[in-house]
């Protein structure tokens, strides 16, 4: 059984339990949107007249994960339903959770949710679709709308501002007029969500968005991006090079990468989000460091010298900001800082070459050369040559064991020290580049070389 088959196996458990205690019970929520769409949902939600502790006792195994708001999970199997009490809910202590709620029935709950295309229910008993907001009409028009007063749906939540602009740009909806207005007016109003739940929010416009590049622009277009990640703004309008760069300014370069990120899928060792923030993120340190000056032909243009370290020591802070892993921050980060070594790899000592394709990055960072230079002058004659020569030595290890360890040299009688991590580094890289056919050639170039 499929996964998602699985969760909504053990949905349609819970529907049916609660149905035969006299309960109504319905699919709510994103489920049934992307039903309706022919998308596969990523998880099936139940609502339901049941108050929590009557769901509690219903089922031999749940967890309160928000019983205060009328959420308990269900364990069926090996899947978790959440299963929330229809509510009202008024007011806001935090421009997130609301003053109280009260228990209610379907429709005031479809009033209260966030947008049309997310407020409908449907009876997998009775094949009954439940629509008291206009969702399906919505979703026939490719519209994202805030069910009611959007700027009271907004100051219910602030962060649907930004969920408004992912479900428009994942289900590759519009947004309608008014709720767009009104996160123009609101925008501001971001800065009060924790950084935890902007980074989820921004991932998934990041990593499920068909075209995330223009889903960037709409964020600094309606005003959440200068609030979100403010040190992105002086990237929009920041000009370079023509002969480089033909296709604008560094956000116009930001963004195409982006939308090209998609274009195909690769099997690789990074995750989504990690290729996701180093696209965004690898030129965010070319605005700080514009100037002009000569380049290689001698004629005076704009550079970005020293960008890349730069923009590692920015998109640090950026990702410290956004709490996150400190794995994945350190990869993005290395990727960011060592980006323009691409440019030297056809005129770089093999055992260098080796160490950039053996680093633990070197995935992430061989995909977004290729994006940047797609999203650019579209030249790829480094990238091949790398892949080129990985082929090549497709048949040993690239980074292989090193023949001679700080013991060797110890026994020729080489004192302890920084002179051994010298000999140790020169060896390996002769080892690498294969100036010597053994383990005896190179101690014997060794204790010629170095040895007392």
């Amino acid at each position: 059984m499929s996964e998602i088959l699985a969760k909504k196996t053990a949905a349609l458990n819970v529907v049916a339990t609660l149905r035969e205690k006299g309960f109504t019970a319905l699919f709510a929520g994103g489920c049934v949107r992307d039903e309706l769409l022919g998308r596969e949902p990523k998880d099936y939600d139940v609502a339901t007249d049941a108050y929590p502790e009557e769901v509690e006792e219903l089922f031999p195994k749940t967890i309160p994960i928000g019983k205060a708001f009328g959420v308990i999970a269900v364990v069926d199997g090996g899947e978790t339903v959440e299963v929330a009490t229809f509510r009202e809910e008024t007011g806001t202590l935090d421009g997130r959770h609301p003053e109280s709620i009260v228990f209610s029935a379907a429709k005031e709950d479809a009033l209260r949710r966030d947008f049309t295309v997310n407020g409908m229910f449907y009876d997998p008993a009775e094949d009954q679709i439940h629509d008291y907001v206009n969702g399906r009409r919505d979703l026939e028009q490719g519209l994202i709308v805030a069910i009611g007063d959007p700027r009271e749906r907004f100051r219910e939540d602030h962060l649907r501002m930004l969920r408004a602009i992912r479900f428009a740009h994942n289900l590759q909806f519009k947004l309608d007029e008014r709720t767009e207005a009104a996160i123009r007016e609101m925008a501001g109003l971001i800065r009060a969500i924790s950084a935890e739940r902007i980074e989820i929010e921004l991932t998934r416009v990041l990593t499920d968005s068909a075209k995330p590049g223009d889903a960037l622009k709409h964020l600094h277009e309606v005003g959440l991006l200068e609030h979100i990640l403010p040190d992105l703004i002086p990237m929009v309008g920041q000009e370079q090079p023509p002969q480089f760069h033909p296709e604008g300014d560094v956000f116009e370069h930001t963004c195409l990468m982006l939308n090209l990120m998609n274009a195909e899928k690769k099997t690789t060792r990074y995750r989504p989000r990690e290729i996701a923030y180093t696209v965004l993120l690898h030129d965010v340190g070319k605005p700080p460091t514009a100037a002009f000056g000569a380049g290689a032909d001698g004629q005076e243009r704009i550079r970005f010298d020293g960008h890349a370290q730069v923009g590692a020591g920015m998109a640090e802070e950026i990702l410290t900001g956004l709490k996150f892993p400190n794995r994945e921050k350190k990869h993005i980060v290395a990727a960011i800082r060592g980006h323009m070594r691409f440019m030297d790899v056809q005129n770089m000592r093999v055992s260098k070459l080796r160490h950039l394709i053996g680093a633990e990055t070197f995935d992430l960072e061989m995909e977004l050369h290729r994006l940047d230079c797609l999203g650019s002058h579209s030249m790829l004659d480094n990238y091949d040559y790398v892949r080129a020569y990985q082929e090549e030595m497709a048949n040993e290890p690239i980074l292989p064991e090193p023949w001679i360890r700080g013991h060797d040299l110890i026994a020729m009688g080489i004192k302890e020290g920084r002179l051994i991590g010298r000999i140790l580094k020169e060896a390996y890289e002769a080892q690498m580049e294969d100036r010597f056919a053994s383990k005896a050639d190179l101690l014997d170039w060794i204790r010629r070389t170095h040895a007392d």
